[in-house]
């Protein structure tokens, strides 16, 4: 979405909050429906109220045709870097709060492992395949990718996906379930998954261990 339409969003949602208006026209609410949308876009930013105060200052002084209190060329190039360190912070912060959970178990990798339901079968090894049903969801809570939503549960190699599910499901049992707090490093990494998952994301997933397709036995040949 390009800035001007976040801008002109943003103004009728600063005016929409001081009138204290609920929506009431399906135009309205499919306009509320908009904010709420930019809104979660922009929350990676974790502002404060002091600096959400700046930034209606900003908008207003755009609206109106106010001097900008700073030069947009030298700052518009550091909103990027800026997303990026404010994204880092909320990840580390959402990591810390997983790891105080009840029942919550930090790895040496730095992924939060957490027992939702017991299994009772074999655990898997990094070489076998198993069958899984899994929810994928952003800090914010966004959900980017769920096998549920399919009616679809997904097999693949355990070695074959990101790092944070190749440990995690390992410490899993068939028929357990379990939640894995994944920091960015050991998930997409700095290059992320456009356009669903952005660069340098912690990512929170829900994975329920159905089963183990395929076993590589010890000393078996490598197929």
């Amino acid at each position: 979405m390009r800035l001007g339409i976040c801008t002109a969003v943003l103004l009728g949602l600063v005016g929409f909050q001081a009138n204290a208006q609920e929506p009431k026209t399906e135009e309205e609410k499919t306009i509320y429906a908009l904010g709420l949308s930019i809104g979660r876009s922009i929350k990676s930013y974790d502002l404060t109220q002091a600096e959400l105060d700046i930034l209606k200052k900003g908008l207003s002084d755009a609206a109106t045709g106010a001097k900008p209190a700073v030069e947009m060329e030298k700052y518009l190039p550091k909103l990027q870097p800026l997303a990026k360190g404010r994204q880092d912070r909320v990840g580390k912060r959402f990591l810390e709060d997983a790891a105080k959970e009840k029942g919550a178990v930090k790895l040496p990798s730095g992924v939060i492992y957490k027992e939702l339901v017991a299994g009772k079968g074999q655990s898997p090894k990094a070489t076998d395949t198993v069958r899984v049903n899994y929810r994928g969801t952003l800090t914010n809570g966004t959900e980017f990718d769920s096998s549920y939503k399919r009616n679809s549960p997904a097999e693949f190699p355990l070695k074959a996906v990101i790092p944070c599910w190749t440990e995690g499901v390992q410490k899993m049992k068939v028929g357990g379930k379990a939640q894995l707090v994944c920091p960015s490093d050991k998930a997409y990494g700095e290059q992320g998954s456009p356009p669903v998952i952005p660069p340098g994301a912690t990512l929170l997933f829900e994975v329920e261990l159905l089963g183990i397709v395929s076993q590589t036995v010890p000393g078996s040949p490598k197929k």
